[in-house]
């Protein structure tokens, strides 16, 4: 044992994976006491065992695997998690940021390059092409801090995007004029082959991998299958002459709307690359550091210094003017110059590329390289500058933003009562898809309370009634876990179930109801079922009937049907927020059907909470129809019903079932029931209570939805 710790590098692959565990470990723990970030301190381990530290582990092709797994991990979960409604919302501010972080860098690198350090044309354009690019090294620093969502955020993926695609075609026009390829098939095959490379990923992914989950409910299967496809299309991209981060981030991009921020697939993600992955990656960035590049002459130390300088200075260029030309907070345009400032990967491909490349030899015989030494040794020390620096910042301004969001979620009457969604269960086939859908309605910032309830009657002897009831509930404890949810389980001895129901609604001020329909296709006058029914009249919360037919995350819209006189309601705006939450959570788009009053309101509502939504006028529920024809194989029908004797309650509710049954007996439904006052004294109306004095009319309606949006945001 003694021989393998002291035989410098290690070899034992067993060893070397345990000391880098320990360094994922340790590293951020010892390194947060000096309020340093973990990937600062991931770097400076690797860079102390690496090869120009004390040499206790060589960057071998182990690490370099390991490591390019991870860089494609951070540009797969930024396309992942990326909020495609606000994307086309910033498409414009995204597609001005790139080119300013692109052309800037590239004006400036050119100038210093020629001026300063005496390149030629050609080396000084490859050398601004390496500052234009730049890697999303601080994304998991964002994502720690739970503002992925942020306008900033979407606007410096897209600009990442649009600038290393530029950057990199420059690499590859450099290359092909410092070899002579520059000629007519270049730029057509070029072309033709980034656009099958495009269509693939961004058609025929989002095809494959619907069909595929609808089918394989395997956790592992899933997680391998997405895993596949990332490095498929990163493969795929270097076949068509892109460089392999674009396929991950594309694939991200195609399977965004597939895998909700709040499934269990998306939380199998973030675990292993946010635990093995990408502490990798950075520990392998760390190891090319070289501390002694500072002792080699002032040469190199002035290349190193410019290179550093431009860097920097080009990147908080382009940040400032895109602050200022869009009026951004000081904090997101410093969130805009962390996240594109750090050095890394499209940078050493190109450095890389340009050493390794002999123009001819000099008079002494030593090959004449495009880029020399002294360029690849201060490329090492900017990765170095830029990543401490994109670091520091973007810690600042993501717990900057962090707070302020969360004293927007404070503001508002004090009254104002977390949610907390009781899911009852009765059938183990669709409790995975009922926790799926009380997640999905839960604000993001607002702690729900999630209680799954199983009631066994206490006259019944059948011994097996309890032992079901317990595995229902951990079945339900099971999903919730991989959906990263905490939720509390009840088990209940009653006399009659609707009462059992009702009486933990009122012990636990129960605020929405997750109830399952049938799931057989053919749907009867009895198709919400006698315990729906009794429920619905006994307990006036907000209740959800859900009757799942496929995956909620292979379900590409939903369409929302909204009757008239619903804004009259007084649990609109609560199943508003919830619809919202859906749209905030799934990332899928959304059809609402209602008369031109509600539809006003919902239109306010989504200029200010963006979320990817069209509106159509409906106002005869007889002509459902014409609701029926913009139904697709994938949607799914949401339902806005009420209760006899209020206001938005109608006589064609009562056909709702042949309804179903004639149009949309093989989609996804949702039936959602407003909570109401005075059908009884449940206790659960409480949460209505508290703000009925504030619904009088239009303005009162439009202050209680700005109260729950602020403190669903």
């Amino acid at each position: 044992m003694f021989s393998l710790m002291t035989h410098l590098p290690l070899t034992n692959p067993v060893l070397i994976f345990s000391v880098i565990l320990f360094i994922i470990l340790l590293a951020p723990i010892l390194l947060n006491k000096l309020k340093i970030p973990d990937l600062i301190g991931l770097i400076i381990a690797g860079a102390i065992i690496g090869p120009n530290g004390f040499e206790i582990m060589a960057r071998d092709s182990s690490i370099e695997l390991f490591g390019t797994v991870g860089l494609l991990y951070i540009m797969f979960i930024a396309g992942l998690e990326i909020d495609m409604a606000d994307l086309k919302k910033n498409y414009g501010k995204t597609l001005v940021f790139g080119l300013y972080t692109f052309f800037i860098p590239m004006v400036l690198g050119t100038i210093t390059g020629v001026y300063l350090l005496g390149f030629s044309w050609i080396t000084s354009t490859l050398l601004a092409s390496m500052y234009a690019s730049h890697t999303l090294i601080t994304y998991p620093i964002v994502s720690k801090y739970g503002i992925t969502k942020n306008r900033a955020v979407s606007i410096a993926i897209g600009g990442t995007v649009i600038t290393c695609i530029l950057s990199l075609l420059v690499l590859a026009v450099v290359v092909g004029m410092s070899t002579g390829e520059i000629n007519q098939q270049f730029w057509v095959k070029l072309g033709v082959s980034s656009a099958v490379f495009m269509g693939v990923v961004m058609i025929g992914f989002p095809i494959l991998g619907r069909w595929f989950f609808k089918r394989y409910e395997d956790n592992v299967g899933q997680y391998i299958f997405v895993l596949a496809l990332v490095f498929l299309a990163s493969f795929l991209a270097e076949s068509a002459g892109l460089e392999a981060i674009i396929g991950a981030f594309l694939t991200g991009l195609s399977l965004n709307r597939l895998i909700p921020n709040t499934s269990a697939l998306m939380n199998r993600i973030d675990f292993v690359g946010n635990a093995i992955f990408i502490p990798f990656f950075l520990i392998g960035v760390g190891m090319l550091v070289d501390i002694s590049t500072f002792t080699s002459g002032w040469s190199a130390l002035l290349v190193a210094v410019v290179m550093t300088v431009v860097a920097t200075g080009t990147k908080f260029i382009a940040a400032w003017l895109t602050e200022k030309s869009f009026k951004l907070t000081k904090d997101e345009g410093r969130l805009l110059f962390g996240l594109s400032n750090a050095q890394a990967a499209a940078t050493l491909a190109a450095v890389l590329i340009g050493y390794n490349l002999i123009l001819g030899v000099d008079a002494a015989g030593e090959p004449i390289r495009l880029l020399n030494e002294e360029v690849l040794n201060g490329t090492i020390i900017m990765i170095l500058f830029t990543c401490t620096i994109a670091s520091f910042t973007t810690q600042r301004a993501a717990q900057n933003i962090a707070v302020a969001e969360m004293d927007g979620d404070l503001i508002g009457d004090n009254t104002d009562e977390e949610e907390r969604i009781l899911v009852p269960l009765s059938n183990s086939a669709t409790v995975g898809e009922l926790i799926t859908l009380g997640s999905a309605i839960k604000s993001r910032r607002n702690k729900a309370q999630m209680l799954a309830l199983s009631i066994i009657k206490s006259d019944n002897s059948n011994p097996t009634a309890e032992k079901g009831a317990e595995i229902l509930l951990e079945k339900a404890i099971k999903v919730a876990a991989g959906l990263d949810q905490h939720i509390d389980s009840v088990c209940r001895y009653d006399l009659n179930i609707v009462n059992g129901i009702r009486n933990v609604v009122k012990e636990h001020k129960i605020t929405d109801i997750v109830i399952g329909l049938h799931t057989q296709q053919d749907v009867s006058d009895t198709f919400l079922g006698k315990l729906t029914e009794e429920v619905l009249s006994k307990c006036s919360t907000t209740t959800i009937a859900y009757r799942p037919m496929q995956p909620m995350s292979t379900v590409k819209r939903y369409i929302v049907v909204i009757p008239e006189d619903a804004e009259k309601e007084v649990g609109f705006p609560y199943w508003l927020v919830a619809i919202w939450n859906m749209g905030k959570n799934l990332g899928a788009s959304f059809i609402f059907y209602g008369n031109e009053e509600v539809l006003k309101i919902l239109k306010s509502v989504h200029s200010k909470h963006l979320i990817s939504a069209k509106f159509k006028e409906f106002t005869d529920w007889q002509n459902f129809k014409d609701v029926a024809h913009e139904m697709q194989s994938d949607d799914a029908l949401v339902l806005v019903m009420s209760r006899p004797h209020y206001p938005s309650h109608s006589r064609h509710m009562q056909y709702v079932p042949a309804y179903i049954n004639k149009f949309f007996n093989t989609s996804n439904c949702i039936l959602i029931y407003p909570i109401q006052l005075g059908m009884d004294n449940d206790a659960s109306t409480f949460r209505s209570i508290s703000m009925i004095n504030h619904v009088n009319g239009m303005d009162g309606l439009v202050q209680v939805l700005g109260k729950l949006f602020r403190k669903n945001k």
